[in-house]
C-alpha cells in the first residue's frame, strides 16, 4: 500500500509538469528531498518523458535552471538549486515535514507550485497544486480522502479535548430552532451533539464528510444523518439549508471563492454561516510550519472579500489564541 501511495502521488507530479521542456525542483527541509526527486525523475522517464536528474550534492549545475534538448525535463533537488535558477523554475515541489531549521522555511513551503505532506515519509499526500499546472478536480478529492483517511482512527485521541470550544462557537452562531443545519467537513462528528442542541428536537442536522472513515467514526458514536460527499458539490436543493457549519474547511478548499459560492447556493436568504477551528489561527500556522501571510484566506480582509463574491456578507470575525470564529449572513 506505501508504494501504491508513491505511485499515486508520483503520477500526479507527473501530470503537473507542463509539457514540452520543463524545469523541476524539489525542496524541503531534510534528506527526503534527493530521493523524492529522484523518484519523480523515475516517474518522468517511465511516462516517455526524457529526463535529466541533476543534484547539488554531486557538484552538478542544478541551478542552472534550463533543460537541454527540446522536450526534456530537468529534475534537481535543494534550495541552492531553487534559490540559484537566474529564470526560476517551471515547477517548485516542496516536501512539508515536521522539520524547520529556520522561519524562512515557512515562506519557501507557502510559495511553492506543489506541496507534498511527509511527515509519514511511508504516506505523501498532496495537499496543494497550483491551478495552472493541474485541475484540482483531478487531485483534490483522492488527495484529501488519502490524508484524513489514515488519521480517522486516531483523531479523537489528538483533538477530543477541544469539544468544549466546539460547543461554545455554537453557542455564540446563534443558529434557528428548528432549522435545518449542515455540518461541513464533520470529521468524526464532534460538532454534531452540540448543533442538535441547538436546533432542538424540530430541528435537522446533516454531518457531512468527504472520508468514509471519518464518518465511520462519527456512526460509532451513535450519530445519524451523516452524508459523504464533497463540500465543493453538496447534494441538496438551492436554499435548502438554514446554517452550515465549518469547522477547518476554508483551509482545505482548492478554492475558497468556490467552496464559499457552493455554501451559499445551499443556504436560504439571510442564512447563517459558521466558520470555526479550535485554535486561531496563529497557532494553527506555527503548527503546520506556515508563516502567518496577511493574504491568508482566513485573515479579515481575504477572507470579507471571499465572503462578498461568493454570496455572503462577514458579520463577526474574532480570531483569538484559543480560537477562531467569524460569521456571515447569506445575501439576497
Amino acid at each position: 500500500m506505501t508504494q501504491d501511495r508513491w505511485d499515486e502521488v508520483m503520477t500526479l507530479l507527473v501530470e503537473s509538469v507542463p509539457a514540452g521542456r520543463a524545469t523541476v525542483v524539489v525542496d524541503g527541509t531534510d534528506a527526503t528531498i534527493g530521493p523524492a526527486a529522484d523518484r519523480l525523475a523515475a516517474a518522468l522517464r517511465a511516462a516517455g518523458r526524457p529526463t535529466t536528474r541533476s543534484s547539488t550534492a554531486t557538484g552538478s549545475p542544478a541551478a542552472a535552471g534550463s533543460a537541454g534538448a527540446v522536450g526534456e525535463v530537468l529534475v534537481a533537488d535543494g534550495a541552492e538549486a531553487r534559490a540559484g535558477a537566474p529564470d526560476g523554475w517551471d515547477v517548485v515541489v516542496w516536501l512539508r515535514t515536521s522539520r524547520r531549521e529556520h522561519a524562512a522555511d515557512g515562506a519557501r513551503g507557502d510559495t511553492a507550485d506543489v506541496v507534498v505532506d511527509l511527515h509519514d515519509p511511508a504516506w505523501p499526500v498532496i495537499r496543494h497544486v497550483d491551478p495552472r499546472l493541474l485541475d484540482r478536480r483531478r487531485w483534490h478529492l483522492v488527495e484529501s480522502r488519502a490524508f484524513f483517511g489514515v488519521r480517522a482512527g486516531t483523531w479523537d485521541a489528538k483533538f477530543g479535548d477541544d469539544l468544549p470550544a466546539y460547543a461554545a462557537a455554537v453557542e455564540a452562531a446563534g443558529l434557528p430552532p428548528g432549522g435545518v443545519v449542515v455540518d461541513a467537513g464533520c470529521g468524526t462528528g464532534r460538532a454534531l451533539p452540540a448543533l442538535r442542541t441547538a436546533v432542538g428536537p424540530s430541528g435537522t442536522v446533516i454531518g457531512l464528510d468527504h472520508t468514509p472513515q471519518m464518518l465511520a467514526k462519527a456512526q460509532e458514536k451513535g450519530n445519524t444523518g451523516l452524508v459523504l460527499a464533497d463540500a465543493s458539490r453538496l447534494p441538496f436543493a438551492d436554499g435548502s439549508i438554514d446554517a452550515v457549519f465549518a469547522a477547518g474547511l476554508v483551509m482545505h478548499l482548492p478554492d475558497p471563492v468556490d467552496g464559499l459560492r457552493e455554501l451559499a447556493r445551499v443556504t436560504r436568504p439571510g442564512g447563517r454561516l459558521v466558520l470555526f477551528h479550535p485554535t486561531g489561527r496563529a497557532a494553527l500556522a506555527a503548527r503546520h510550519g506556515r508563516v502567518l501571510r496577511p493574504d491568508d484566506p482566513l485573515a479579515e480582509a481575504p477572507l470579507a472579500a471571499t465572503a462578498t463574491l461568493s454570496g455572503w456578507r462577514l458579520t463577526t470575525y474574532d480570531d483569538a489564541a484559543d480560537h477562531f470564529l467569524a460569521l456571515a449572513d447569506r445575501l439576497p
